[in-house]
C-alpha cells in the first residue's frame, strides 16, 4: 500500500502539469469579420441612389462573365434574418444621425458606437431625440456585433474585437467634417 501512494502522488502531479500546459487557442476569423463590417457599413452609410449606381454596375460586370458570379468566388457574406432587421434598422436611422454628424453634436467612438460629443447648440427637446436616437442606434449595433459573433461562431469574449474592426469602418465611412475618435480617446475632425 505504501508503494502505491508515491505512485499516485506522481500521476496526480503529472495530471496537473498537463492541465497548465494547456492553453486555449480561441478561433477568431478576423478577414470574414472585415469583410463583413465593410460591407455592412457600407450599405447603412450609402444612399439609395448610390446603392442603385454599385448594383447596375455589378449587373452590367456581371452579365459579360463567362463564369456565374455564384460560381467565381465562395460566399463570404454573413447574413441571418436578424443581421439582416438590424441593418436595416441601423440604414433607417441613419438620415435622423447625420444632421448631428454634420453639427459635431456626435461621433464615431473608438468601440464601435457613437457618442455625444456636445449638445450646447440643441434645445431641450433636441437633446431628448438626440439621447434616445443614440440610445437606440447603439443598441442595434451592439446586437449586430453579438449576432455577427454567432453567425461566425465567435466566442463572446471577442465581441470587442469585432467592435473594433466595425469601429474602425465606421470611422472610415465617416464623411469628412464628421468626429471620429482615436486609439487614445482624441477626437479629431475626419479630413
Amino acid at each position: 500500500m505504501k508503494t502505491l501512494k508515491p505512485i499516485f502522488t506522481i500521476f496526480f502531479i503529472l495530471f496537473v502539469l498537463a492541465i497548465a500546459c494547456v492553453t486555449i487557442n480561441i478561433y477568431f476569423p478576423e478577414a470574414a469579420v472585415q469583410k463583413t463590417a465593410e460591407e455592412i457599413v457600407d450599405e447603412i452609410r450609402k444612399s439609395e441612389e448610390e446603392s442603385k449606381k454599385k448594383l447596375e454596375k455589378d449587373v452590367v460586370q456581371h452579365s459579360f462573365s463567362l463564369i456565374p458570379a455564384a460560381f467565381a468566388q465562395e460566399e463570404e457574406t454573413v447574413s441571418t434574418p436578424k443581421i439582416r432587421s438590424l441593418k436595416q434598422s441601423l440604414k433607417d436611422k441613419e438620415p435622423f444621425l447625420q444632421p448631428y454628424f454634420e453639427r459635431g453634436n456626435i461621433g464615431e467612438a473608438n468601440d464601435g458606437f457613437i457618442k455625444i460629443r456636445g449638445e450646447d447648440n440643441l434645445s431641450l427637446k433636441d437633446k431628448a431625440d438626440l439621447r434616445r436616437l443614440i440610445k437606440d442606434v447603439n443598441s442595434n449595433r451592439k446586437n449586430l456585433y453579438a449576432e455577427i459573433a454567432k453567425a461566425l461562431n465567435i466566442d463572446e469574449s471577442q465581441i470587442p474585437r469585432i467592435q473594433k474592426i466595425f469601429a474602425k469602418s465606421w470611422s472610415e465611412n465617416s464623411r469628412s467634417g464628421w468626429w471620429i475618435q482615436r486609439e487614445d480617446g482624441s477626437w479629431i475632425k475626419k479630413q
